[in-house]
């Protein structure tokens, strides 16, 4: 593969860039500290090969031993329709728990005839909130923004929806409360006024989850926000003073259309192109 490679000084940086035929980047080095990190794993050899041909054409810094120094990020393989989380539909992780361990034909009829209450009715809430809010989601592309669903992590967990656009990474949580009335406090949600529960602090874990998973393979800071999305609620009242999770209803999320001015469109696409990589998020 011919690459093209372009020098690029600007903010205080000066890069030499690795370009495809289209003008995408394959990759990039830092003049300055002759470090070389590839952004397209299926290019890697060429572009290690042009660029350390091109550093050592310029006139900068060695390392004491006379070798330039070339650290590399850690490169993700090649995409593969099987790895290709963009496929995903919301709420495919508790699809395929429904599939693989909810109740038969019988099981059903029974519990439906004594109207007893099951573990797999709160999967089939949370399947229809989640599909809700992709479909909220999935309108904001028009807008800039990439959504991956049900993004599978260790642990048999998931991460229910990432937005990544022009305004940042957010990290969605969903939560289906169908006619109850949802209390937010700084650090504690409450339904129905009943007993705190942790979903503040579990979507702030899980969007540092995310940012260490991102920064792993970006080259460039990754701010990702923690989202609670509730769908169905009667009431959503948020009282908090210094909480650090947005809070909506799942309508409200086209909230997030117009914030822009954190990704450029480069760093879009390469996030995106991280995130919705299975084998990127193998062992967060």
């Amino acid at each position: 593969m011919e690459l093209h490679v372009t020098r690029w000084k600007r903010y205080g940086h000066d890069r030499l860039y690795a370009n495809l035929p289209d003008r995408t980047a394959a990759g990039w080095a830092d003049v300055t500290t002759r470090s070389i990190t590839v952004l397209r794993a299926e290019y890697h050899d060429d572009v290690i090969a042009v660029l350390t041909q091109h550093l050592k054409k310029l006139t900068e810094p060695v390392s004491p031993d006379g070798a330039p120094g070339i650290a590399e990020r850690p490169t993700l393989p090649p995409l593969t329709p099987a790895d290709d989380l963009a496929v995903n539909p919301p709420g495919a992780s508790l699809r395929d728990l429904l599939d693989e361990s909810g109740p038969g034909l019988w099981e059903r009829v029974i519990a439906r005839v004594l109207r007893r209450t099951t573990e797999w009715d709160s999967w089939r809430k949370g399947l229809e909130g989640e599909r809700r809010v992709g479909a909220e989601l999935n309108r904001l592309g028009r807008h800039g923004w990439r959504v991956l669903h049900s993004i599978p992590l260790a642990n048999k967990v998931d991460i229910d929806h990432l937005l990544i656009g022009p305004g940042g990474v957010f990290s969605i949580n969903t939560k289906h409360h169908h006619k109850r009335a949802v209390w937010v406090g700084d650090d504690s949600v409450k339904v129905d006024y009943g007993k705190p529960a942790p979903y503040a602090r579990k979507s702030r874990a899980e969007a540092n989850r995310v940012v260490r998973v991102l920064e792993r393979y970006c080259d460039f800071p990754v701010p990702v926000e923690p989202v609670l999305v509730f769908v169905g609620v009667s009431e959503l009242k948020v009282v908090a003073t210094q909480l650090s999770v947005r809070v909506y209803e799942e309508r409200q999320v086209a909230a997030l259309a117009p914030l822009s001015g954190v990704l450029t469109a480069g760093q879009v696409e390469q996030v995106y192109s991280v995130a919705r990589h299975r084998q990127a998020w193998a062992h967060a």
